[in-house]
C-alpha cells in the first residue's frame, strides 16, 4: 500500500470514529448512514486513485472568438436544399415554415428544443443578401428565410436578391462571403470562382467530387488568401476537444488501431429522398445541374431521381466516403491529428438498394499510416441499424466514442482499461481499476436525441452533428461553425476546418473511393501530390 493510500485510510478511520460517536444513540439508523457514508467515501478514494497522476483535466477552450458584434457581413447562399437550410439557420435565418414546425413541435413535446436552441443563438451580425438555387421552390425558401423577423437578431437589416446563376451572385460587390451547399459535383467550380471573385467561402463537405479538383481548390484558396471553412461542424463538438486532451496525456497508451462505423437501415438514410411534387422541367434547371457531371442524360423521370437523390451516383457525389466517412475521419483527425494516410484500400458493393445507383450500400475501407504505426478501419452498411460505435484502441485502454449510449460524440466517450495493460498492471492487480467498467467517462449533455424524425436526422444527431454543449447549454454546432468562419473573416484568423484540414479529409476520402473504383490499393505521393 502506498503512502497516499495509507494516509487516506487513516483519515477515513478517524472520521468514521467521530461519526460513530455522534450516532451511538441511534444504533440502527446510525449504522445505516455510516455504512452508506463509508461506501461513498471508498468510491471517492478509489476514483481518485484510478486516475491519480494519469489525467490532468482541462477546461475545453473557448474555440469561438466573441467578435460577432464587429463589422457587419453580407452573405449569399448557393444551394438551398436540406443542408443549405440548416447552414442558413446556423447563421440566424429560418423560414416561416420551419418556425411554424418547430413551434408546434415544442408545444406537443417539451423535449423538442429546436426552436429554443435557434432563438438562443448569438446574433452573428450578418445579412443573407443573395440566394441561388436551380430549383424554384428552394430559391423561394431561401428568400423567405432572409426576411423572416423571427430570429436571434430580430428584424434583418437586408433581404436576399434572387439569382438563378451563381456567377451573377458572385459578381455582386455587396456580398462579402458565400455558403456553398450544392451537390458535390459543383463544389470545385463554385469555390474556385468565388475565391477568384474575392468572396470568403464556407463549403459543405465533401470538398470536391474528384481528387484533381481537391488539389485545384486547395491551390486557389491558398493563392487568393480568402477565409475558407469546410462544413465539418464536429470541429465544434465539445467532447472531441476533451478526447484530444485525454489522448495527448497518454491515457490509452500506444494507439495502433482506430475503428469507425456507419449503420443505417431506411430508404431515407440511403438517400432515397422524395421527389418534390412541384418538380418539373420548368421549375428545375436540369441542363445547368448536370453541366459539370461526366455523363449527361435528358430530362425525365431518371433525371428527377438524380436531382433529388444525387448522392446515389458518382456523377454528382462522393459516395459513402465523402458523405459519411468524411465526418468520422475529420473527428479522428481533430482528436489525433492523423493527416493523410500513406495507403488506402476499399471493397464493397450494391447489395440491398437495387435502384439504379452506382454508389455501394455496403462499403469497407482501410487506411494505413506506417509512419504512425496505425491502421484506421471504416465499415458501413445502409441495411442494418445495429450500432457498432467508434473505437480508438490503445495498448493500455480503449476509448469508445459515444459514451455508455454507444451513440456519437454528442454523448461524450468512455475509456476502459485493457486486461493486459502494462501501464495499469498494478492498479488492475490491486483492484483499483476494474477492466469491466470505465476508468474515465465524459458526458457533456443529455443522452436524448430530441426533435428529430428522419433516419438521417437521427444518424447525425447520434454523431453529435446536430447539437453540442457549452457550459451545460445545448448549442447547434453548425451555428458555432458558421460563427467561427465569420469571426475569422473579421479578425483575419484561421477557422478550425480550414483549407489545410479540408485537404486531409478530401485526399483520404478520394483515395478510398479510387481504390473501390479501380479495384486496387491507392498510395499517396506527398511530394508530387498525386495518387499512385
Amino acid at each position: 500500500m502506498s503512502k497516499d493510500q495509507k494516509k487516506n485510510l487513516t483519515e477515513e478511520n478517524s472520521e468514521r470514529r467521530e461519526i460513530l460517536k455522534a450516532l451511538a444513540t441511534i444504533p440502527v439508523l446510525g449504522l445505516f448512514f455510516v455504512n452508506l457514508w463509508e461506501k461513498y467515501r471508498r468510491d471517492a478514494i478509489k476514483k481518485s486513485n484510478i486516475l491519480k497522476d494519469l489525467v490532468s483535466e482541462k477546461t475545453v477552450p473557448n474555440v469561438i472568438r466573441n467578435v460577432s458584434n464587429s463589422r457587419h457581413l453580407n452573405i449569399g447562399i448557393i444551394g438551398y436544399g436540406g443542408r443549405g437550410g440548416h447552414l442558413v439557420r446556423g447563421a440566424g435565418f429560418a423560414t416561416n415554415g420551419w418556425i411554424d414546425y418547430a413551434t408546434k413541435a415544442q408545444k406537443e413535446n417539451k423535449l423538442h428544443k429546436a426552436l429554443a436552441t435557434f432563438m438562443s443563438q448569438e446574433d452573428l451580425n450578418c445579412s443573407l443578401v443573395g440566394a441561388c438555387d436551380l430549383f424554384d421552390v428552394n430559391l423561394e425558401l431561401a428568400l423567405d428565410a432572409s426576411k423572416n423577423e423571427t430570429r436571434p437578431g430580430g428584424k434583418p437589416k437586408n433581404i436576399a436578391k434572387r439569382y438563378k446563376d451563381y456567377r451573377d451572385l458572385l459578381a455582386d460587390d455587396d456580398i462579402d462571403a458565400v455558403i456553398i451547399a450544392t451537390p458535390d459535383h459543383w463544389h470545385s467550380r463554385i469555390v474556385i470562382d468565388a475565391a477568384k471573385a474575392g468572396k470568403h467561402v464556407y463549403c459543405e463537405k465533401g470538398l470536391t467530387r474528384t481528387f484533381d479538383e481537391a488539389i485545384d481548390v486547395y491551390d486557389t484558396v491558398k493563392k487568393t488568401g480568402i477565409t475558407f471553412q469546410l462544413g465539418h461542424q464536429n470541429r465544434q463538438v465539445e467532447a472531441n476537444e476533451q478526447a484530444r486532451q485525454i489522448i495527448e496525456q497518454g491515457l490509452l497508451g500506444p494507439i495502433n488501431l482506430v475503428e469507425l462505423t456507419t449503420n443505417r437501415n431506411s430508404s431515407w438514410g440511403a438517400w432515397v429522398w422524395n421527389i418534390h411534387e412541384k418538380a418539373n422541367e420548368k421549375t428545375i434547371d436540369w441542363a445547368m445541374f448536370q453541366k459539370p457531371a461526366p455523363n449527361k442524360i435528358p430530362f425525365g423521370e431518371e433525371a428527377l431521381k438524380r436531382f433529388f437523390r444525387w448522392r446515389c451516383w458518382y456523377d454528382y457525389g462522393t459516395g459513402l466516403s465523402g458523405d459519411l466517412l468524411s465526418h468520422d475521419f475529420d473527428t479522428i483527425n481533430q482528436i489525433m491529428n492523423i493527416g493523410i494516410p500513406k495507403y488506402a484500400s476499399s471493397t464493397g458493393g450494391i447489395y440491398f438498394y437495387k435502384d439504379g445507383r452506382d454508389v455501394p450500400d455496403v462499403w469497407n475501407a482501410t487506411f494505413e499510416y506506417p509512419d504512425k504505426d496505425l491502421t484506421l478501419l471504416y465499415s458501413a452498411t445502409l441495411s442494418s441499424n445495429n450500432p457498432r460505435g467508434n473505437r480508438i484502441m490503445g495498448h493500455d485502454a480503449t476509448m469508445r466514442m459515444g459514451g455508455q449510449s454507444g451513440g456519437g460524440s454528442i454523448h461524450g466517450f468512455i475509456v476502459t482499461a485493457d486486461n493486459e495493460s502494462t501501464k495499469y498492471r498494478d492498479r488492475i492487480k490491486n483492484g483499483i481499476i476494474n477492466t469491466k467498467y470505465p476508468m474515465y467517462s465524459y458526458s457533456p449533455g443529455s443522452k436524448q436525441i430530441d426533435g428529430v424524425t428522419s433516419a438521417t436526422s437521427q444518424y447525425f444527431a447520434s454523431k453529435g452533428l446536430l447539437y453540442t454543449y457549452r457550459d451545460g447549454k445545448r448549442v447547434d454546432p453548425t451555428h458555432l461553425h458558421i460563427k467561427d468562419w465569420l469571426d475569422s473573416i473579421r479578425s483575419g484568423g484561421t477557422p478550425r476546418c480550414n483549407i489545410e484540414v479540408a485537404l486531409h479529409e478530401a485526399v483520404a476520402c478520394h483515395m478510398a473511393t479510387e481504390s473501390y473504383l479501380q479495384g486496387r490499393r491507392i498510395e499517396w505521393d506527398p511530394i508530387n501530390r498525386k495518387l499512385v
